[in-house]
């Protein structure tokens, strides 16, 4: 299909296709902001430190979980609400910012986010019991939410379509570098201080960041305000969004595979507590420089999507996934933890595909597109997170991964589902 052609929907709307990087006027080529000018790499930076703000912030407490269930006394299923709680409240709360996108200023709404999510982090830390730590956590998940959307609405309207995929691969590593440093940087400091230092630490990095974020970040250039005409229009916009091909499908892998991803990386510390391991805050805690690999994954498959087409590689991400699952299940700790590698590659792979896809494919309203995206990402989050608790609980690490393995079977069907309904 010709990218400069229109194509109707199974429902009779026509719909603009995504122009081919040669089709796209010099006058739109000019005010995108293009790979290779300072502009981009401002951008670039700014896009990681955010998302390396937004993920330290937000998992920090991943790798305290076993702490907080024996500091407060409950069990490893209650102990992952500190988590469960922040990225179910972000979910809602990003679809709520995504209604609202296309009428308020990305970078300003991107700036509040970053400084009341830190700021919440720090307050987190001194919370004098559990139901405390819980509200507080919980307020975060909402201060959060004003990034993660707007941030992918951001590069897919004021980036070059030729320099996307590695743009949004970048953005994608900042929120691996993130979610390595925050569980890093916390089990060292939990075993050498306590858990509160940790926690509040990460939340003035996250300030740091913030600070760094509003030097950088170009204001939007091709971003143009539209005045709300209330619910009726945001409502009608989302509709067009859930009957568009492709789009309902990468909302479903969406929730699948972070639920999966999580509930892994949830419960891995308590297996790693227990013989023959015994492991202790601050090794488990290094574990988690696999992400390391989740940053080259999102930038290389983000480059090879814009070369080969996004279906494949989301398929190949995908199995990745399942052989790391498969992998974990070995005793020795060395196949553990090539296990862990695998499976953070492939998940990491995947979201930037995803991710990219699905402001290539919304028709309109990329910010309500994209929030669409992560509500069902944070949901997967939260609600998967948790339920692998109850796994854990019933037959501990082969319920976990009897459980994720399910997971990965239906998103691994899906991807052929997207790949035909989104060339339709």
């Amino acid at each position: 299909m010709s990218g400069s052609k229109a194509r109707a929907t199974q429902h009779g709307t026509v719909l603009p296709s995504v122009a081919p990087i040669e089709a796209v006027p010099r006058a739109d080529i000019d005010a995108y902001l293009n790979p290779g000018t300072a502009a981009y790499r401002h951008t670039s930076a700014a896009m990681l430190l955010a998302g390396f703000a937004t993920f330290s912030l937000m998992y920090c407490v991943q790798p305290l979980l076993p702490e907080l269930a024996t500091v407060f006394s409950v069990s490893p299923a209650v102990s992952s609400l500190s988590l469960s709680l922040t990225t179910g409240l972000l979910a809602v709360s990003i679809f709520i910012a995504g209604l609202m996108s296309d009428s308020l200023n990305r970078k300003s709404l991107m700036t509040a986010s970053l400084m009341a999510s830190a700021l919440l982090n720090i307050a987190a830390a001194t919370m004098p019991n559990w139901h405390s730590l819980l509200l507080v956590r919980a307020l975060e998940g909402i201060a959060l939410g004003g990034l993660p959307a707007v941030a992918m609405a951001y590069i897919s309207e004021e980036v070059h379509p030729k320099g996307l995929g590695l743009a949004m691969g970048l953005y994608v590593s900042g929120t691996a570098f993130g979610g390595m440093a925050g569980r890093i940087i916390t089990g060292v400091l939990a075993d050498y201080f306590s858990w509160r230092w940790a926690v509040g630490t990460i939340g003035v990095l996250g300030l740091l960041a913030a600070l760094a974020f509003v030097l950088l970040l170009p204001p939007s250039r091709r971003f143009k305000p539209v005045r709300s005409q209330g619910l009726a229009d945001p409502l009608r916009t989302l509709g067009l969004l859930l009957r568009q091909p492709g789009l309902p499908s990468l909302f479903a892998l969406a929730f699948l595979l972070m639920g999966g991803f999580v509930a892994i990386y949830n419960y891995i510390g308590f297996r790693l507590l227990l013989p023959p391991y015994q492991l202790n805050q601050t090794e488990i805690g290094a574990i988690f420089v696999v992400y390391m690999v989740g940053m080259v994954a999102s930038a290389w498959c983000g480059r090879l999507a814009d070369r080969y087409g996004r279906g494949l590689i989301l398929k190949a991400a995908v199995m990745l996934m399942a052989g790391g699952l498969a992998l974990m299940l070995a005793q020795p700790l060395v196949l553990v933890i090539a296990g862990i590698v695998l499976l953070t590659f492939g998940f990491f792979a995947a979201h930037s595909v995803a991710s990219g896809w699905v402001g290539q494919l919304a028709p309109r309203s990329k910010g309500l597109a994209s929030s669409l995206y992560l509500l069902a990402y944070y949901l997967g989050s939260s609600l998967l997170g948790s339920l692998g608790g109850h796994f854990w609980s019933a037959d501990s690490w082969l319920g976990v991964t009897i459980m994720v393995a399910v997971l990965l079977g239906v998103a691994l069907a899906l991807t052929s589902r997207i790949k035909v309904r989104a060339a339709a």
